[in-house]
This record gives structure tokens, C-alpha cells and sequence, in this order.
């Protein structure tokens, strides 16, 4: 799954032309790499989204196959310190 679709569905950003938006920035690291919306997730990447004034590190836990209900979408990550 592409990251910006997985930002979205797993409601990390809400919207997808917002995580187009941050990822062109440079904003959002897969593994420690800057990563372009058209990035593929795997299972187990580390996703840092960098705000202006914090960031916020999460683990992917599982890649959907398709959208999935706001209950579900929490359990597609967890938030690392």
C-alpha cells in the first residue's frame, strides 16, 4: 500500500492530499529515509511525521488490503517513544 493511502486510512493525517502535501516536504520518514507519497509500506516500517513543533513515530503493524473502519484503524500501528 502506497503511504499516503496508509496515512490516511490508518488516520495517522486525515486526509490524503495532505499526506501528499507533507510527504513532497520532506516531512514524513519511512525508516529513517524521507519518503515520497508513492512509497510502499511493509509491515514492521517505522513512520516519523515530522509537525512543526513535534514529531510523532509510529510502527506499522499491518498493511490493509483496503479501506478499514475508524475501530480498526488504530490497530494498523503503534506509537513509538
Amino acid at each position: 500500500m502506497r503511504l499516503d493511502k496508509f496515512l490516511k486510512v490508518s488516520r495517522l493525517i486525515k486526509r490524503r492530499t495532505v499526506a501528499n502535501e507533507v510527504s513532497d516536504m520532506g516531512r514524513v520518514l519511512v525508516t529513517g529515509n524521507a519518503a515520497k507519497p508513492s512509497k510502499q509500506i511493509k509491515q514492521n516500517d517505522i513512520i516519523t511525521i515530522e509537525y512543526a513543533n513535534r514529531s510523532v513515530k509510529a510502527k506499522v503493524l499491518k498493511v490493509p488490503e483496503g479501506n478499514v473502519s475508524v475501530q480498526e484503524s488504530a490497530s494498523l500501528y503503534e506509537f513509538l517513544n
